[in-house]
C-alpha cells in the first residue's frame, strides 16, 4: 500500500532552523580543528621566514603587490604597544577565553563557527610567538613577514584574526543569529504580530 500523504509543513522555520543548528560538539570541534590547522599554517610559515629571510630587507614575491620583509614585532597592530608587550599578551589571552566561552555559549551556526576558528586560531599563533620566542615568555617579539603597498606587515596570523573579525561583523549587518534557532524564533514572534494584527 503507498503512502501518498504529504509532510507536514507547520513547523517549516523550526525544522529548517534544526537543520542548520550545530551541537555544541559539533561547533566546539569545527573551531577548534579550524584553530588547530591555521596554527600550524602559521607557525611553519613564520618558522620558514626567519630561516630564509634577512630581517627589514624586502623581498618580491608578487611583483609590487606582495612582498616578504621579515620583522620582529613586540607590540599589538601597527607596532602599537611594543612597550607594553606583557599586557599585550594577556590581552590576547584573554580574546581566546572569550572566543571560547562565546563558542561554548552562544555559537550554534556554521559560518559563527567558521568565524571563532579562525579568531582563535590567529591569536593562538601570535600568542606561541609571545610565551616562547625571543627575549622570552609575555616578551616574546611576533614573527610578521607579509607586506603589502601602504600597509604595516603581517602575519597568517593576523590575516585569520582580521577575516574572522570581518566575517562577524558581515553577519551581524546580515542579521545572522550565531545561533539559528533564535532567528526562528524571531520569525515565530513576527508571524504571530502578523496574525494578532
Amino acid at each position: 500500500m503507498n503512502d501518498t500523504s504529504t509532510p507536514s509543513t507547520s513547523a517549516g522555520p523550526e525544522r529548517s532552523g534544526a537543520r542548520r543548528r550545530l551541537s555544541r560538539g559539533t561547533v566546539l570541534g569545527g573551531t577548534a580543528l579550524l584553530a588547530a590547522v591555521l596554527v600550524v599554517i602559521d607557525q611553519v610559515s613564520k618558522n620558514w621566514a626567519v630561516a630564509n629571510l634577512e630581517e627589514l630587507v624586502p623581498q618580491p614575491f608578487l611583483g609590487e603587490v606582495l612582498q616578504l620583509t621579515l620583522l620582529y614585532n613586540t607590540g599589538a597592530a601597527w607596532g602599537m604597544g611594543a612597550e607594553i608587550t606583557p599586557v599585550v599578551t594577556c590581552l590576547q589571552i584573554a580574546i581566546v577565553i572569550g572566543v571560547i566561552v562565546f563558542a561554548v555559549t552562544a555559537i550554534r551556526s556554521p559560518w559563527y563557527t567558521v568565524a571563532a576558528g579562525l579568531i582563535l586560531g590567529g591569536a593562538l599563533g601570535n600568542i606561541h610567538d609571545r610565551l616562547l620566542r625571543a627575549p622570552g615568555p609575555f616578551h616574546g617579539a611576533v614573527v610578521d613577514f607579509l607586506e603589502l603597498p601602504r600597509w604595516p606587515v603581517f602575519n597568517v596570523a593576523d590575516m585569520a584574526v582580521v577575516g574572522g573579525a570581518i566575517l562577524i561583523v558581515v553577519l551581524g549587518l546580515l542579521g545572522v543569529a550565531a545561533d539559528p534557532a533564535l532567528d526562528d524564533a524571531e520569525s515565530a514572534e513576527a508571524a504571530e504580530d502578523e496574525d494578532v494584527r
